[in-house]
């Protein structure tokens, strides 16, 4: 179903309604971005463009977290900023019915769009730079 196994394990790991938002989520972002690399890293599913992360999805105590990156200057309403020196924004879903497929579909595109470079953050001393 999707392109690495890994992630169909992760997301048949879930409860069935987790599965079904992160088998939605995993589609979607296969089909959006599909030159992105993707793996379990940091124990979660993430994809990858040029070896920069640009999206991801976790399974937290109050749902499925869909997070972007670089989501912060994506100026979306309904994506909560991260803290700390990060660019990143998320957004949680408890039921399929909450995930809007037309919104991801313009999120994913802003991610391609809006990067910042989080694969040379070790070598930059922890300052992000835009790409």
């Amino acid at each position: 179903m999707f392109k690495k196994t890994e992630i169909q394990n992760y997301n048949n790991e879930q409860s069935t309604g987790d599965k079904v938002i992160c088998d939605l989520l995993a589609m979607t972002i296969d089909s959006e971005l599909s030159e992105a690399e993707n793996k379990i890293w940091h124990a979660h599913p993430v994809w990858f463009l040029d070896g920069n992360p640009i999206v991801g999805y976790s399974k937290l105590k109050a749902g499925i977290r869909l997070m972007f990156w670089s989501g912060a200057d994506f100026e979306e309403e309904k994506l909560k900023m991260g803290t700390g020196n990060f660019k990143d924004a998320s957004i949680s879903f408890t039921s399929i019915d909450q995930v809007d497929t037309s919104e991801l579909k313009r999120w994913l595109k802003k991610s391609r769009e809006i990067q910042w470079d989080y694969k040379n953050i070790v070598k930059r001393k922890g300052q992000l730079v835009r790409l």
